[in-house]
């Protein structure tokens, strides 16, 4: 399945200009069977790659633009009375997609971010007593601004934990904007994205990535960081089991989407920062990147 991966990298690089890492973080989510968050200005192509992402794959899309008005049965649908049937039908949100990207999530106040706590771990919501679930594969892109802290509701951490990992597209290079700005003017589009998979073929690779092996050291090295969150006094929240199986999952599609079906420590050095970062809360005056940092130099490597 390399040139399934392959292909779906390609098309994605199609309307995502120098966003080459960003793309793989992407689709380590995806195939990890994971959710991505993306901490970013505004503008740098987040919703861009949401889109291309559902049409490489042929998904169904639902974008979510979150304000503090937004409601739980905005997101999750909810029961309407049929006058004509004299009965309730359910409508159905927006999470009922392949892709659902989710702006500005911090916009939206915590009972209604809460709406996304069933269905980003299960796969399915509950409205009224029933449960219904998503299709699948069912793929969350979250996003956030970094900098704009005015009328926002910070994720909280049970909320942050859903996420499988973090990561910021950041501003363009000067030859990487000079490009975009080619490519726009020779017309260059979303709507020209085909799919180059299926919704069954990324089943497929989800369920291949999980056989990716890793050793016994690997698994411990993987265990020696994330229980170091947890002992360290410049952290006060250690990052949970959730997180220990997030970063062993990520390291699997790590290696799988770079063909190998053997996992190493560099996988796993490269991933920690954008699978643990999120997941520590610091000590007053400390930054969860240095902690990060500090911490894979010091744990020792199989």
């Amino acid at each position: 399945m390399t040139d399934k991966i392959n292909a779906l990298i390609e098309n994605l690089n199609r309307t995502i200009v120098g966003k080459n890492e960003a793309i793989r973080l992407v689709l380590v989510a995806l195939i990890g069977g994971g959710h991505a968050l993306l901490e970013d200005v505004p503008g740098v192509g987040k919703t861009l790659l949401a889109k291309s992402l559902a049409r490489s794959i042929d998904g169904k899309f639902q974008r979510l633009q979150c304000t503090p008005d937004l409601l739980p049965t905005d997101i999750t649908g909810t029961n309407i009375w049929n006058p004509k049937t004299g009965e309730f039908s359910f409508m159905a949100g927006p999470v009922f997609s392949n892709v659902l990207l989710a702006d500005e999530i911090n916009r939206a106040t915590p009972r209604t971010q809460s709406a996304l706590l069933e269905v980003m771990e299960e796969h399915q919501v509950t409205v009224d007593g029933v449960s219904r679930p998503v299709p699948h594969p069912f793929f969350a892109i979250a996003t956030q601004n970094p900098v704009e802290y005015q009328g926002t509701f910070p994720l909280p951490e049970a909320q942050m934990d859903r996420f499988m990992l973090t990561l910021s597209l950041g501003y363009p290079s000067a030859a990487e904007e000079l490009q975009m700005l080619q490519r726009q003017q020779q017309g260059i589009n979303l709507a020209e994205i085909q799919p180059c998979i299926t919704l069954a073929e990324v089943e497929q690779l989800q369920q291949e990535c999980s056989q990716v092996k890793l050793e016994p050291s690997l698994q411990q090295y993987i265990l020696d960081l994330v229980r170091s969150t947890r002992q360290d006094e410049e952290i006060t929240l250690g990052v949970s089991p959730r997180g220990t199986v997030a970063l062993q999952k990520a390291t699997q599609a790590l290696a799988f989407i770079d063909g190998r079906d053997y996992a190493t420590p560099d996988d796993v050095k490269f991933l920690v920062p954008h699978v643990l970062g999120h997941r520590i809360i610091p000590a007053s005056g400390r930054r969860s990147h240095h902690i990060i940092d500090r911490l894979l130099r010091t744990v020792a490597i199989p």
